[in-house]
């Protein structure tokens, strides 16, 4: 046995055999492995299904010319594939639905939707996968703009509503030539509960048709801006001057003209019913030395909200002074009490000259009776009392008593 062992030749072919036989396992091994099911670790993706909801549809065509209709907002999209890659695509919606009209004439058209972006492992079908689209030529029209006021029974009690201004007040619609003849107007509306002073409002364009329907059409702009004035209780009123001052020496008011002479007081109709005339517009003589036209400002009454116009223009027309005596005026009495005797005591005549100062052309016109002298004997006591002389007389002039004060008697009737 070691003979063999040692003998060269006998170890070649042994080795040979070897050889032989693990060639032959091999190819037993490989043989069988090709009819073997694939392991776990080698099989194929598992398959998913889900159904993707509202996506978008895209639209290629000529946006600047045409107008099309008829293509879905969105779609439903059924993926099929990898789960992975399918949950991807739902959660992202990152793939797009198409509809391409490049390539398309002015007409109607049966057009597939298709999609891009999506992942390779997954396929798509589109609900509805056709659509029918109508492709015409764009056209832009300018409407004016009509004010819708809302609740005008609800305005505050006294006001009402005036003219509505719009800005810009005229839009521009853009659609088919078939939906522009179909406009019947472009509106805009505005409500004006509890409103009680001018308002302003951006409000949004919507288009109707004849019919009343609502057009979803392209409008530039689609909001404007509108202004409402509101027109509050009125009252117009004649007005007070007051003189404040006195002219320069040897200087007299010929006239004081202001224009204009009446003033429109606005405000709630309680405080308007109260008023009778305004007060407190004023003229300072003592500045004046020629003739001057004043800018004076209307005093608005407590509780109005305005006065119209907010200045006065007063006309003072000043001319030297003249003079003009009146002599034994008669000083009449007021307020003396029923049962009441009254007796001059100084004057003991009752009567008083007096001296009337204006411009001349003023004073030649006065005459005695348009000069009226008085005593005011409202709640004075029996006995005797000084009482002040008042003067009545034409606008535009002064004067001067003989004196200010008269002494009469008040006694009762026995």
């Amino acid at each position: 046995m070691d003979k063999l062992i040692d003998n060269r030749w006998v170890m070649r072919v042994f080795a040979l055999f070897l050889a032989l036989m693990l060639y032959a396992i091999v190819n037993i091994e490989s043989g069988s492995s090709v009819n073997k099911p694939p392991t776990p670790l080698t099989q194929s993706p598992v398959a998913d299904k889900a159904i993707v909801t509202d996506v978008p549809v895209v639209t290629y065509f000529d946006q600047e010319n045409l107008v099309v209709t008829g293509v879905p907002e969105a779609v439903n999209v059924t993926l099929e594939g990898a789960t992975s890659s399918l949950t991807k695509a739902r959660q992202l919606k990152d793939f797009e639905i198409y509809a391409d009209l490049t390539n398309l004439s002015i007409g109607t058209h049966r057009v597939n939707l298709k999609y891009k972006n999506l992942s390779e492992d997954l396929k798509a079908s589109i609900t509805p996968s056709a659509i029918t689209v109508s492709i015409e030529e764009k056209v832009a029209k300018d409407f004016p703009v009509k004010v819708d006021l809302l609740n005008e029974d609800k305005i505050k009690e006294g006001y009402t509503p005036d003219q509505p201004i719009v800005n810009p007040n005229s839009i521009r619609v853009t659609a088919s030539k078939d939906v522009i003849d179909k406009i019947l107007s472009a509106r805009a509306t505005v409500s004006l509960e509890n409103i009680k002073e001018t308002m302003n409002k951006e409000s949004l364009i919507t288009i109707y048709d004849r019919d009343g329907n609502v057009l979803p059409v392209e409008v530039e702009p689609s909001v404007v801006d509108i202004t409402v004035p509101i027109k509050s209780p009125s009252k117009v009123l004649p007005f007070k001057i007051t003189r404040e001052g006195e002219l320069g020496q040897g200087l007299s008011v010929f006239s004081i003209e202001p224009k204009p002479n009446e003033i429109t007081v606005y405000g709630p109709l309680d405080i308007l019913d109260k008023l009778e005339f305004i007060d407190g517009v004023k003229v300072d003589l003592s500045k004046i030395k020629e003739d001057t036209v004043l800018e004076v400002d209307v005093p608005i009454p407590e509780g109005a909200t305005k006065v119209n116009p907010e200045k006065l223009e007063i006309e003072v027309d000043i001319e030297k002074q003249e003079e003009k005596l009146f002599t034994d005026k008669t000083v009449t009495q007021v307020g003396l009490s029923e049962g009441k005797i009254l007796e001059f005591v100084n004057p003991e005549t009752g009567s008083l000259d007096v001296k009337v100062y204006g411009a001349p052309s003023v004073i030649e016109d006065i005459k005695p009776e348009d000069i009226e002298l008085y005593i005011n004997l409202t709640d004075l006591s029996d006995g005797e009392q000084e009482v002040n002389v008042e003067v009545n007389g034409p606008q535009n002039i002064t004067w001067s008593l003989q004196q200010e004060k008269v002494k009469v008697k008040i006694s009762s009737a026995s």
